[in-house]
């Protein structure tokens, strides 16, 4: 792995956790550098392994998913921007969005960072990948439940309620 570019990677997550989030004291932030972090590694580690036998199941499910990440991503960012008014970025936003994906699920964002490091795990699935792919997910969770509390304070019943009628990750289950 080429530690420079580890290095500057995580310089750059870092700035966006704190452009985006964190200096506007949304602690959701911390945990989500963890979730990006670990699908950066991953990529590093899996980068040649993206062509590799094509048709193999892990590769066919590989793309499935990274596919979908890039649909959930834009569907759920592209909402937020319309429709939630954001203040200074797409995450601030000033109305909350429960239309589209977000009347199915509150956190397509999220879902499409889990769905992208997974994706690129399966590329090559061995020990240390998989550790990184559960440290995606659980930086996922719990940045969700972080953002989760944020929004409560922000959006009041208005969100309990929200939280009440839609599901987490995966509309109809999670």
């Amino acid at each position: 792995m080429n530690y420079y570019v580890l290095f500057a990677g995580t310089v750059l997550i870092v700035l966006f956790s704190w452009f985006l989030s964190l200096r506007y004291k949304r602690y959701h932030g911390i945990a989500r550098f963890f979730a990006f972090e670990s699908v950066f590694i991953l990529l590093l580690l899996n980068y040649r392994s993206w062509f590799t036998n094509p048709f193999s199941p892990f590769q066919v499910a590989s793309w499935s998913l990274l596919i979908l990440s890039v649909y959930v991503v834009i569907t759920g960012y592209l909402l937020l921007k319309r429709k939630g008014k954001p203040d200074s970025n797409f995450e601030n936003t000033s109305l909350l969005v429960k239309s589209g994906i977000y009347a199915y699920i509150r956190h397509p964002l999220y879902l499409s960072i889990f769905l992208l490091g997974t994706g690129i795990m399966l590329k090559n699935p061995e020990p240390v990948q998989l550790v990184l792919g559960a440290i995606n997910l659980i930086a996922v969770y719990i940045t969700a439940r972080i953002e989760e509390n944020e929004m409560a304070v922000k959006f009041g019943d208005d969100y309990r309620n929200y939280m009440r009628e839609t599901k987490m990750f995966i509309p109809f289950i999670v």
